[in-house]
């Protein structure tokens, strides 16, 4: 069983910061490309930054230049430092990792599958 949990959402003012981290745990054997994606209230879930194990990174452009994802790979952790936050960053924020689960003696188990933590609420106020 493979879980992901996020943790560091809540309300802050336009302009301040928040700090995501999300941690996958269970019987994994690797993990790739982890991320961040939000959805906001009647709106489609959409990507906000992704990396790769290798350390690549991708942005949406709204987020460029004010989110920074990274992660401690010895950790299974992702984390998302967002600063210059405004209004319409706010949103439920959910993790997402592609792992490839370990059977029971550490060997792979089938291909990598897509798993998604709980969400985690993020607000903005103006």
């Amino acid at each position: 069983q493979v879980q992901l949990v996020e943790s560091g959402g809540g309300l802050v003012q336009a302009g301040g910061s928040l700090r995501l981290s999300c941690a996958a745990s269970g019987s994994i054997f690797s993990i790739n490309a982890m991320g961040w994606y939000r959805q906001a209230p009647g709106k489609q879930r959409e990507l906000v930054a992704t990396i790769t194990n290798s350390g690549s990174t991708n942005y949406a452009d709204s987020v460029k230049g004010r989110f920074t994802i990274s992660r401690d790979s010895a950790k299974n952790t992702v984390y998302l430092q967002m600063n210059r936050l405004k209004p319409e960053d706010t949103a439920v924020y959910y993790c997402n990792a592609e792992i490839t689960p370990s059977t029971i003696w550490g060997r792979p188990q089938g291909p990598n599958l897509a798993y998604w933590g709980q969400g985690t609420h993020v607000t903005a106020s103006s």
